[in-house]
Protein backbone atom coordinates (compact mmCIF):
# COMPACT_ATOMS: atom_id res chain seq x y z
CA UNK A 1 0.00 0.00 0.00
CA UNK A 2 1.22 3.23 -0.93
CA UNK A 3 1.81 6.33 1.48
CA UNK A 4 -0.82 9.25 1.72
CA UNK A 5 1.25 12.25 1.12
CA UNK A 6 -1.79 14.90 1.68
CA UNK A 7 -1.38 14.50 5.67
CA UNK A 8 2.45 15.91 5.35
CA UNK A 9 1.44 18.42 2.75
CA UNK A 10 -1.59 19.69 4.62
CA UNK A 11 0.73 19.98 7.43
CA UNK A 12 3.18 21.98 5.47
CA UNK A 13 1.09 24.05 4.50
CA UNK A 14 -0.10 25.23 7.48
CA UNK A 15 3.85 25.47 8.97
CA UNK A 16 4.77 27.43 5.85
CA UNK A 17 1.68 29.96 6.90
CA UNK A 18 2.22 30.01 10.93
CA UNK A 19 6.20 30.64 9.63
CA UNK A 20 4.82 33.88 8.06
CA UNK A 21 2.59 34.99 10.74
CA UNK A 22 5.48 34.21 13.65
CA UNK A 23 8.79 35.44 11.22
CA UNK A 24 10.16 32.32 11.79
CA UNK A 25 12.85 32.20 9.49
CA UNK A 26 14.53 29.17 10.62
CA UNK A 27 11.34 26.88 10.59
CA UNK A 28 10.77 28.54 7.01
CA UNK A 29 14.23 28.36 5.44
CA UNK A 30 14.06 23.94 6.48
CA UNK A 31 11.11 23.44 3.93
CA UNK A 32 12.03 25.23 0.73
CA UNK A 33 14.41 24.92 -1.60
CA UNK A 34 18.13 25.73 -1.65
CA UNK A 35 16.60 27.00 -5.41
CA UNK A 36 12.95 28.40 -3.90
CA UNK A 37 11.72 31.12 -5.86
CA UNK A 38 8.95 33.40 -5.15
CA UNK A 39 7.07 35.14 -7.37
CA UNK A 40 5.23 38.03 -5.60
CA UNK A 41 1.54 39.49 -6.15
CA UNK A 42 2.67 42.35 -8.24
CA UNK A 43 4.92 40.16 -10.62
CA UNK A 44 8.26 40.71 -9.01
CA UNK A 45 10.55 37.48 -8.77
CA UNK A 46 12.28 36.82 -5.57
CA UNK A 47 15.04 34.91 -4.76
CA UNK A 48 15.72 32.53 -1.99
CA UNK A 49 17.82 34.82 0.13
CA UNK A 50 16.10 37.91 -0.45
CA UNK A 51 12.44 36.31 0.34
CA UNK A 52 13.73 35.08 4.06
CA UNK A 53 15.00 38.44 4.60
CA UNK A 54 11.49 39.45 3.79
CA UNK A 55 10.42 36.63 5.77
CA UNK A 56 11.83 38.15 9.08
CA UNK A 57 9.64 41.38 9.50
CA UNK A 58 7.18 40.51 6.78
CA UNK A 59 4.56 39.94 9.31
CA UNK A 60 3.72 42.98 11.83
CA UNK A 61 0.67 42.07 14.46
CA UNK A 62 0.03 45.59 14.71
CA UNK A 63 -0.74 46.17 10.79
CA UNK A 64 -2.06 42.90 10.10
CA UNK A 65 -4.94 42.18 12.29
CA UNK A 66 -6.27 39.24 11.24
CA UNK A 67 -5.23 36.85 9.20
CA UNK A 68 -6.56 33.30 7.84
CA UNK A 69 -6.00 30.78 4.92
CA UNK A 70 -8.91 29.17 3.20
CA UNK A 71 -9.97 27.12 0.32
CA UNK A 72 -7.34 24.65 0.84
CA UNK A 73 -6.78 22.51 -2.40
CA UNK A 74 -3.64 19.82 -3.33
CA UNK A 75 -2.49 18.10 -6.43
CA UNK A 76 -0.43 15.66 -6.24
CA UNK A 77 1.31 14.53 -9.55
CA UNK A 78 3.86 11.97 -9.38
CA UNK A 79 7.20 13.71 -6.81
CA UNK A 80 5.41 16.95 -7.54
CA UNK A 81 2.55 18.60 -5.73
CA UNK A 82 0.49 21.97 -6.00
CA UNK A 83 -1.08 23.56 -2.67
CA UNK A 84 -3.27 26.27 -3.25
CA UNK A 85 -5.09 27.93 -1.11
CA UNK A 86 -6.27 31.85 -0.09
CA UNK A 87 -5.15 34.14 2.13
CA UNK A 88 -7.82 37.05 3.79
CA UNK A 89 -6.10 39.70 5.51
CA UNK A 90 -7.25 42.49 8.01
CA UNK A 91 -4.88 45.29 7.44
CA UNK A 92 -4.06 48.89 9.30
CA UNK A 93 -3.49 51.50 6.53
CA UNK A 94 -3.54 55.02 7.19
CA UNK A 95 -5.38 54.63 10.21
CA UNK A 96 -8.01 52.79 8.29
CA UNK A 97 -8.97 48.79 7.84
CA UNK A 98 -8.36 47.17 4.75
CA UNK A 99 -9.63 44.03 4.07
CA UNK A 100 -8.14 41.79 1.31
CA UNK A 101 -7.89 38.21 -0.07
CA UNK A 102 -4.28 36.50 -2.16
CA UNK A 103 -4.79 33.22 -3.98
CA UNK A 104 -1.58 31.78 -3.75
CA UNK A 105 0.24 28.48 -5.04
CA UNK A 106 3.27 26.52 -3.43
CA UNK A 107 4.78 23.92 -5.77
CA UNK A 108 6.65 21.43 -3.53
CA UNK A 109 9.02 18.66 -4.73
CA UNK A 110 9.37 15.70 -3.11
CA UNK A 111 13.48 14.18 -2.88
CA UNK A 112 14.58 11.92 -0.87
CA UNK A 113 11.69 11.70 1.20
CA UNK A 114 11.66 14.96 2.06
CA UNK A 115 8.80 17.46 0.79
CA UNK A 116 10.55 21.05 -0.29
CA UNK A 117 8.76 24.13 -1.99
CA UNK A 118 10.38 24.98 -4.52
CA UNK A 119 8.31 28.24 -5.71
CA UNK A 120 5.59 30.22 -4.51
CA UNK A 121 3.20 32.23 -6.10
CA UNK A 122 0.70 34.96 -5.16
CA UNK A 123 -1.92 36.38 -6.80
CA UNK A 124 -4.48 39.36 -5.35
CA UNK A 125 -8.35 38.39 -5.99
CA UNK A 126 -11.03 40.19 -6.65
CA UNK A 127 -14.29 40.02 -4.11
CA UNK A 128 -16.18 38.01 -6.92
CA UNK A 129 -13.75 35.47 -6.37
CA UNK A 130 -13.31 35.61 -2.16
CA UNK A 131 -13.64 31.86 -1.16
CA UNK A 132 -16.25 31.66 1.65
CA UNK A 133 -15.68 31.72 5.07
CA UNK A 134 -16.61 28.17 5.73
CA UNK A 135 -13.55 26.86 3.73
CA UNK A 136 -11.29 29.02 6.58
CA UNK A 137 -8.53 26.42 7.55
CA UNK A 138 -6.96 28.74 10.42
CA UNK A 139 -7.26 31.59 11.71
CA UNK A 140 -4.98 34.81 13.25
CA UNK A 141 -5.71 37.44 15.06
CA UNK A 142 -2.84 40.09 15.87
CA UNK A 143 -0.46 36.97 14.69
CA UNK A 144 -1.87 34.58 17.57
CA UNK A 145 -3.70 31.38 16.39
CA UNK A 146 -7.03 31.76 17.45
CA UNK A 147 -8.97 28.85 15.58
CA UNK A 148 -8.15 25.75 13.73
CA UNK A 149 -10.85 22.97 11.67
CA UNK A 150 -11.05 20.26 13.05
Amino acid sequence: MRHNPMPALRALNAKFIHNFVTNDVKAHSAIIHERFVCIMPDGRLMGRKEYLDYWATGFDPDVIIYWDYRDEQISIFGNTALVRSVTKYVRIRDGQEVTGMTAYTDTYFLDGGLWTCVQAQMTPLQPAYYPPDDTIVRRYLRGEMVAEAA
